[in-house]
């Protein structure tokens, strides 16, 4: 009697294990696909979302250099010291106009030494070419205006670290606003984000490095 009893219950131990896999393969099944009431829904194309991410992101960029990468030395003070061209993308709905400030926070003084200072660059503008002349007033981009950097002279100035003080990494912020600002040329820094103040729609950045 003992090996019939065995085989029984070792037959309805089998049957019970059958049931239960049928009904956990049953819940864990899509519910969409052939004899579902929900349609399959095909996979999204990665790339496709990253684009539509992108397309929406304010960015400045560089032809010189790119994201954390080192400042040409055409772009510095052991070089011809002209501004690098920059390209502005999708400055947010209502933007006015844009401003730009270039800093260097590893300097070793109380605040970042700050090398541009550029306002009133037109909403439209895509870009700013290399070499933006140091003066007051721009033609190019019609209606900008510089201010004063930290060796108190107007336009750009490139990096120039002291030697051996290690990597310093150049911030170049661009800012939309949402009015134009009712200033004039020669503003310095704090002045400027001081006229900004509650007017900054949207800002961005590019980082480049240097060192001696």
């Amino acid at each position: 009697m003992k090996p019939f009893r065995s085989v029984k219950l070792l037959y309805l131990f089998t049957e019970l294990l059958i049931i239960s896999c049928f009904a956990l393969s049953g819940c864990d099944s899509d519910k969409s696909g052939p004899g579902s009431d929900v349609p399959a829904q095909p996979d999204k194309e990665p790339d496709q979302e990253r684009k539509g991410d992108t397309s929406m992101t304010f960015t400045i960029t560089s032809s010189a250099f790119g994201a954390g990468a080192v400042v040409p030395v055409r772009h510095t003070g052991d070089g011809v010291d002209v501004s690098p061209a920059l390209t502005f993308t999708n400055a947010p709905e209502g933007t006015k106009e844009l401003a730009l400030i270039c800093d260097d926070p590893d300097a070793p003084t109380p605040q970042p030494w700050v090398h541009w200072v550029i306002y009133k660059i037109p909403a439209g503008t895509e870009q700013l070419p290399e070499n933006v002349k140091t003066s007051a007033g721009l033609t190019q981009p019609a209606g900008a205006l510089q201010g004063v950097n930290s060796w108190d002279a107007i336009g750009y100035r490139g990096p120039a670290p002291p030697q051996g003080h290690g990597v310093h990494h150049y911030h170049f912020k661009l800012y939309a606003l949402d009015t134009p600002l009712s200033v004039k040329s020669g503003m310095d820094k704090q002045a400027l984000l001081t006229a900004m103040k509650e007017h900054i729609l949207a800002e961005t950045e590019l980082i480049g490095t240097y060192q001696r």
